[in-house]
């Protein structure tokens, strides 16, 4: 093959690509999220970090009815997965994503599904008439955010849903699919089924380390389906967590990153890993390769900070954005930065309602 001929085809390998219909699918737990700035009192009463991610237990029944009762709370339509596949939305074409999990039937679940539409998000949700719509209490302090998850109906998403021939309709027609980390607690059935059919279909599967708790507690579900992932996300919390739950002898998030990158695929497909670290640049790894390369992010002054809450869920949806487009992974990256920094200056993972200004 000529030089010129080698280099047409490299091209046409990193255009970009038409995005279908539902062409970026995605499932994890919806949640309607609770949102208040707090006095640290209320973390040490209820021993909660300042940044961490944490599944409710029954030490912590009351904390929702205090937070209601002593706070002024903002009601978000949340759920990691659904915060970036809203943030998706935003940069992509209309029509273009679809998200599943599973809701009650009740007012939460009617206000989640508006949220969704509104911002061009379609959803598919499972209902369950017997269980409350999931719910997250958002705790702010500083720049940091806890989130204390009680899952409800999200707890009770099955594979039976996502066989029904009008959903896996849409699994087929799908071309990249992401699964929240918090979903390994729910149904790994249903997360085999679309893995599974990624793999055998040479599409993008897209998974996230979500929380420090789902390397240290769910390894054995994370460690059967990450290695059929081609991209992995993650921060440098969860990077260090997964290290030193595989005992590996560096746990730097760099380390992580390219021991990830490396996990053997089952058809030897290349793997992305994506590891954010907040002001201090984010880190990629691809298998094959020793180099993790070092993005830095745009500087945002401390004063134009509003909330953090849900700027690495904005990172993944603009991340993910990028890869249904098939942009090149340095695009993808800016896009991430991009929707983050919208993000963190607004309250709560919300999405403006004017175009973006980012273009690929």
């Amino acid at each position: 093959m000529s030089t010129d001929a080698v280099a047409q085809a490299a091209a046409e390998a990193t255009r970009p690509t038409e995005v279908t219909e539902g062409a970026l699918f995605g499932i994890e737990n919806p949640l309607l999220d609770i949102s208040a700035r707090v006095k640290p009192e209320l973390l040490a009463k209820y021993k909660l970090k300042a940044n961490d991610a944490i599944l409710a237990g029954d030490e912590h029944a009351t904390l929702y009815d205090e937070l209601l009762a002593d706070y002024p709370v903002e009601y978000i339509a949340g759920g990691a997965a659904q915060n970036s596949m809203r943030g998706a939305t935003w940069l992509l074409p209309p029509k273009s994503t679809v998200y599943v999990g599973c809701v009650g039937q009740d007012a939460q679940a009617d206000q989640l599904k508006a949220t969704a539409v509104r911002d061009g998000l379609r959803t598919e949700y499972m209902v369950d008439p017997t269980t409350p719509t999931g719910k997250c209490a958002v705790l702010i302090t500083n720049n940091d955010r806890s989130m204390v998850t009680a899952l409800g109906a999200a707890n009770n998403y099955n594979e039976a849903h996502i066989q029904q021939p009008e959903i896996w309709k849409l699994v087929e027609q799908a071309k990249v699919y992401y699964i929240g980390g918090f979903f390994m607690t729910v149904s790994p059935a249903t997360i085999g089924l679309i893995a599974r059919h990624a793999v055998d279909h040479g599409k993008q599967l897209a998974i996230n380390l979500s929380a420090p708790f789902i390397t240290q507690f769910f390894r054995p579900v994370l460690d059967e389906y990450l290695p059929m992932a081609t991209v992995i996300f993650g921060n440098e919390a969860e990077a260090a967590a997964y290290a030193q739950t595989h005992e590996l002898p560096d746990s730097s998030p760099a380390a992580a990153a390219r021991h990830l990158a490396n996990l053997p695929h089952p058809k030897g497909v290349s793997r992305t890993v994506v590891i954010t670290q907040g002001s201090e640049g984010t880190l990629v790894a691809t298998t094959g390769s020793e180099e993790v390369r070092t993005y830095a992010i745009t500087p945002i002054a401390a004063s134009e900070i509003v909330d953090t809450n849900g700027a690495g869920d904005a990172f993944a949806g603009g991340f993910l954005a990028g890869l249904t487009r098939g942009e090149p992974v340095d695009r993808c990256v800016a896009a991430g930065h991009y929707v983050a920094s919208v993000v963190i200056r607004r309250s709560g993972p919300s999405y403006p309602a004017t175009a973006p200004e980012f273009t690929f």
